[in-house]
C-alpha cells in the first residue's frame, strides 16, 4: 500500500512487519520517533514483542546482545552520541556473531554539539564488523530493513547490521512509501532460527576469553564472513525484486554512467540532489553520472571498479572526515581502484547538517575537471 508518511514512522512499520521479539532503545534526536512508534505498537498489542526501557544506549544494545544470544530476533535504533556510547557493545555484538539490526538516523558527533545530519557516527564504526547499508530515500530505508534481517540471520553471515538514513533530511520528511503486508514479509523473511543460542539444557558460552594463540583466527573468520556476505546480499536483493519489484541486487547503483566522463560517488540522501544536478548539467552537454554506494560494509570493491571503469575522473562526496586524512569513502575508492589511471578527487561536504545544493554539486564537478580535490568544500573563510 502506497502512503505519504514520515520516514521514521515508515521505518517503524517495516520493523514491526519483521516481527522482532525484543526491542531495546534509548530516545535520542533524531531517532526518537522510530522507537516511540514501536513502543506504542507494543503497548497497543499491534506488535508481540518485549520492549525494554533502559537508562542509556549502552544498556540498550547490551540488552539486545543478551536477547539475541538467547535466540530472539532483536532490534534497536540510535544516532550520534548514542552510537558512540555503544562503541564497546558494538564490537562485542559483532564478535559474538549476533544478527542484531539497528537503525542509525545519521547525525553529527560532538564536540561541538550538533543535532544535524552528517554520516560521521556510523562511519566511525566502520571497523566494528557490522554490515552497513545507506539509504537514498525513505522507500529504500524501509526496504533495507527487510533485506538486513534476511541477510544477517543467514547462517553463512550471522553478523549485525546498521541501516543508515540521514537524520531529519529523511527521518522527519514525509515521502510516498509503499509498505508491504505481513503475509508478504513472512514469505520473504523466515522465522529466526539460530544455530546456536543460550540454553540451560544445552549450555554454551559467547564471547569467551581468547589467548594470542586463537584471537588472530577469530578476526580472520569475522573478516571472511563479512566479505562473503556480499553474495548473500545480492541473492536477498534479487529475491526482493522478484517478489516486490524493487531491485536491491547490487551494492552500488549507477545513474547515467554509460558515457559519463566525470562520475560522482556518494551515499545517502545527497544522491537525490546529485541526480537533479546531473540532469541540469547533462542539458548543457556535460557528461556526468552518479554511482550511489548502497552498501559500505562489506565494501563493494569489485562492483565499484567495474562501474567506474569508463570514467576519466571521479568526484567523491563524503559527509564524514577521517580527521588527519580524508573522507572514508574517498579512501576506500582509491584503494579499490589502486593501479588504475583514473583520478579520484575527494570533497568533504555537508558536515553538521550544512546544506548541499545543486549549485554546490556543479561547482564540485568543475573543480574535478580542473584537477582540484581533497578539500573541505564550501569553507566559510571569515570564521576560520
Amino acid at each position: 500500500m502506497l502512503e505519504i508518511t514520515e520516514g521514521s514512522l515508515a521505518v517503524a512499520e517495516a520493523v514491526r512487519l519483521c516481527r522482532p521479539q525484543v526491542i531495546a532503545a534509548y530516545p535520542i534526536t533524531p531517532q526518537t520517533h522510530i522507537v516511540e512508534a514501536l513502543a506504542d505498537m507494543v503497548a497497543n498489542c499491534k506488535l508481540d514483542a518485549d520492549y525494554i526501557t533502559v537508562e542509556s544506549e549502552f544498556s540498550a544494545l547490551s540488552a539486545c546482545l543478551g536477547a539475541s544470544a538467547a535466540g530472539s530476533r532483536t532490534y534497536s535504533a540510535t544516532t550520534s552520541q548514542g552510537l558512540a556510547l555503544m562503541f564497546e557493545v558494538c564490537f562485542n555484538v559483532a564478535g559474538m556473531r549476533l544478527p542484531i539490526i539497528m537503525t542509525i538516523a545519521n547525525r553529527a558527533l560532538g564536540a561541538p554539539l550538533s543535532i544535524w545530519n552528517d554520516q560521521q557516527d556510523s562511519i566511525s564504526l566502520r571497523d566494528s564488523g557490522w554490515l552497513q547499508f545507506y539509504a537514498e530515500d525513505n522507500q529504500e530505508a524501509t526496504d533495507l530493513h527487510y533485506i538486513a534481517y534476511r541477510v544477517c540471520e543467514d547462517p553463512a553471515v550471522a553478523l549485525p547490521a546498521f541501516v543508515c538514513f540521514d537524520g531529519f533530511i529523511l527521518s522527519h520528511t514525509y515521502e510516498p512509501v509503499e509498505q508491504l503486508n505481513q503475509a508478504d514479509v513472512d514469505k520473504y523473511l523466515p522465522k529466526f532460527a539460530p544455530k546456536e543460542r543460550l540454553d540451560a539444557a544445552d549450555p554454551i558460552s559467547f564471547g569467551m576469553y581468547a589467548t594470542p594463540e586463537y584471537y588472530h583466527e577469530f578476526r580472520y573468520a569475522h573478516d571472511k564472513a563479512l566479505k562473503d556476505s556480499a553474495a548473500v546480499i545480492k541473492k536477498a536483493g534479487e529475491e526482493f525484486k522478484k517478489l516486490f519489484g524493487r531491485d536491491y541486487g547490487a551494492m552500488v547503483e549507477g545513474y547515467l554512467l554509460d558515457d559519463a566522463e566525470t562520475v560522482i560517488v556518494a551515499m545517502g540522501s545527497i544522491c537525490g540532489t546529485t541526480k537533479d544536478a546531473i540532469d541540469e548539467m547533462r542539458a548543457t552537454g556535460k557528461k556526468v553520472g552518479l554511482l550511489k554506494v548502497r552498501v559500505f560494509r562489506p565494501f563493494p570493491s569489485e562492483e565499484l571498479s567495474k562501474a567506474l571503469a569508463g570514467a576519466k575522473r571521479i568526484a567523491v562526496l563524503d559527509k564524514n572526515i577521517s580527521l588527519g586524512s580524508k573522507g572514508a569513502l574517498a579512501l576506500e575508492i582509491r584503494d579499490a581502484l589502486y593501479g588504475s589511471r583514473v583520478s579520484v578527487f575527494g570533497y568533504i561536504i555537508g558536515l553538521g547538517g550544512r546544506d548541499v545544493r545543486k549549485k554546490d554539486i556543479k561547482e564540485i564537478v568543475a573543480l574535478a575537471e580542473k584537477g582540484q580535490g581533497d578539500i573541505f568544500y564550501g569553507l566559510r573563510k571569515e570564521v576560520l
